[in-house]
């Protein structure tokens, strides 16, 4: 069985208030701080990703990056194959944001499981250079993706 902890952080979410009246006008969510030391490697590359209702992005891996990923917006699940061939799935969202980390060398790919568009903010150590033949796609034959449609 993978150790799920290797792989995913839950993070910290803070209600904001208004600074007349004092009410609650939204929230704010630590994704990265550099004194937290939950990301190894500082990001070189941030970006914002979108996934179409019940859409699937990946599965790949990168050759020589590792990311971090949090859904910012909808929910997503995440699905990680480490290198025994087993999976594990992490969900994330923006009501539970939870930081998922996937290392070099190991296959992800995530799906949005509501009706609406979800967006995923990630943070990757190397940054993406057009043409760097970095990332391979691969397949996950084995896994059971119906699960997540409605």
């Amino acid at each position: 069985m993978t150790n799920e902890r290797e792989f995913h952080t839950a993070l910290e979410k803070h209600l904001t208030k208004d600074v007349i009246d004092g009410c609650i006008n939204g929230s704010l969510i630590v994704v990265w701080r550099d004194w937290d030391n939950i990301i190894k490697n500082p990001p070189k590359m941030v970006y914002v990703s979108s996934v179409n209702p019940g859409e699937i992005k990946g599965p790949h891996l990168h050759i020589r990056r590792e990311s971090h990923f949090v859904c910012i917006h909808g929910k997503v699940i995440f699905v990680i194959r480490n290198k025994n061939g087993e999976y594990t799935e992490i969900e994330s969202s923006e009501e539970k944001p939870v930081l998922v980390h996937v290392p070099k060398n190991i296959a992800s790919a995530h799906i949005n499981i509501t009706k609406s568009v979800s967006r995923v903010l990630a943070l990757a150590d190397i940054a993406w250079r057009p043409n760097d033949n970095e990332m391979k796609n691969v397949t996950f034959d084995n896994y059971d993706w119906k699960k997540w449609k409605n």
